[in-house]
């Protein structure tokens, strides 16, 4: 990380991407929550965050891609069931969690833990907490739910995005199937 703040830096962090069907089925059942507190996350956005670095020098950015190259991968794609609709105090946020984390994805997030370790990133997570992100600003109880969520995200690569005015951009994807 850097420690000069004139450096150029870009917002990055790891993520498994949701298909564009994906988005819009837990889009549609969102709506049908007819939530009028927070501010909506857009469906364009849906991710499921694997380690957020934060604010890393432009320089660094080849070094970590060539570290998230060199991950061991779970050699099969991933399956991650968002079934359980959560409120996340004190982070206000709203989210479709899982109710247990596969153990491939955990191998995974633990391997980009260690390789990102050389970088310096001291602010990372204590303990990965699978979820999709469905508001943010959200300060209210949970939501009454007619359906409970039902999802599946499927995934075949992981991603380093860039978080940039409310917009993520792919930067470098790499194949979870060896």
């Amino acid at each position: 990380m850097s420690d000069e703040s004139h450096e150029p830096s870009k917002r990055l962090f790891f993520a498994l991407s949701c298909a564009p069907e994906q988005r819009r089925a837990i889009a549609q059942w969102r709506s049908a929550l007819q939530l009028r507190h927070g501010r909506p996350v857009p469906a364009e956005n849906f991710h499921l965050t694997l380690l957020f670095l934060g604010d890393v020098g432009l320089a660094q950015i080849a070094d970590i891609c060539s570290a998230a190259a060199k991950v061991r991968v779970p050699g099969v794609a991933l399956r991650v069931a968002l079934d359980r609709l959560d409120a996340w105090r004190k982070s206000a946020v709203l989210v479709l969690a899982s109710e247990q984390a596969p153990p491939p994805l955990l191998r995974l997030v633990y391997a980009l833990e260690q390789a990102m370790l050389p970088f310096g990133f001291a602010d990372l997570p204590k303990e990965f907490r699978p979820h999709l992100t469905l508001m943010r600003d959200y300060r209210l109880p949970l939501p009454e739910v007619a359906a409970p969520p039902e999802f599946v995200l499927r995934a075949e690569h992981f991603t380093l995005f860039e978080s940039h005015k409310g917009r993520y951009r792919a930067l470098a994807e790499w194949p979870l199937l060896s």
